[in-house]
């Protein structure tokens, strides 16, 4: 099996081979992946004490660290932890993984045009993983922890706040990927910068959405969410601007699909 991985090739445009050779590739890439992972997951739970302690960070000072009641629950949320860290970390091998094997679909010119953009794909996620961390974490967890205090004594579950953490700093590196999307869109011919200022008002309302069904739980947050979301928008808009002026330029672009057939319209 370690030879056929070391032999993985990218199967190039318009080469004809046996949909067995795209199936062999397909699981090779599938393993190249898990293994990232496992190896990935033992280097987290290693140092998983240290990722606890970073996500320890957003928490008021006046709080005690997260407590847990179940025998067993202090592994269980390592593995957890581990896990989610493991993810992060090989972020850069599974978008290599999935570009390799898709992009082979479109032409050699779309493929110079994406890999390079694509490159920063990683570093755009790695961004919204900071956004979150120090932008919407720490008015969130200012929020629902403050909120009614003297009500209650206040006591925070480890499980339930590293679940809370986790989910919001994977979903900013998630909405942080939106230039990437509309970059690759644009290379293919699926988005158009005119489509998108054309529908910028359905977009802003669906970006709203998005925002209040993020986990954050606060106004705060879903405004600080909201205002990222609108201004990665705004920047896809000028990515497909740039996509559709380079193509313009070469004249041996040629788009790859007529799925999506948009006049230019003025700018909104």
């Amino acid at each position: 099996m370690l030879a056929g991985l070391r032999g993985t090739r990218r199967i190039e445009h318009q080469e004809e081979v046996p949909i067995t050779d795209h199936l062999e590739e397909l699981r090779n890439r599938i393993i190249i992946c898990v293994v990232a992972l496992v190896v990935g997951f033992a280097v987290c739970f290693w140092k998983h004490e240290l990722i606890l302690e970073i996500l320890n960070g957003p928490l008021p000072t006046e709080l005690p660290t997260p407590m847990v009641l179940g025998v067993a629950e202090p592994f269980t949320i390592a593995l957890k932890v581990a896990l989610a860290g493991a993810v992060v970390l090989v972020i850069p091998v599974l978008i290599y993984q999935l570009y390799a094997y898709v992009m082979p679909a479109f032409d050699p010119d779309h493929d110079r045009r994406t890999w390079p953009y694509l490159s920063g794909a990683s570093l755009l996620f790695f961004a919204g993983l900071a956004f979150g961390y120090f932008a919407v974490l720490p008015p969130a967890m200012g929020f629902l922890v403050g909120y009614d205090s003297e009500l209650y004594n206040r006591q925070i579950d480890a499980g339930n706040y590293y679940s809370f953490v986790v989910q919001i700093l994977i979903a900013c590196g998630l909405i942080f990927q939106l230039p990437s999307g509309v970059f690759v869109l644009t290379t293919v011919g699926l988005m158009r910068a005119s489509w998108m200022r054309k529908n910028r008002r359905y977009a802003i309302f669906l970006l709203a959405i998005i925002s209040a069904a993020l986990p954050s739980g606060d106004v705060i947050s879903m405004m600080i969410m909201f205002a990222a979301l609108l201004a990665l928008y705004e920047a896809s808009i000028y990515v497909a601007v740039f996509v559709e002026r380079r193509k313009a330029e070469d004249p041996d672009s040629e788009a790859t699909t007529d799925l999506v057939d948009i006049a230019d319209v003025e700018d909104v």
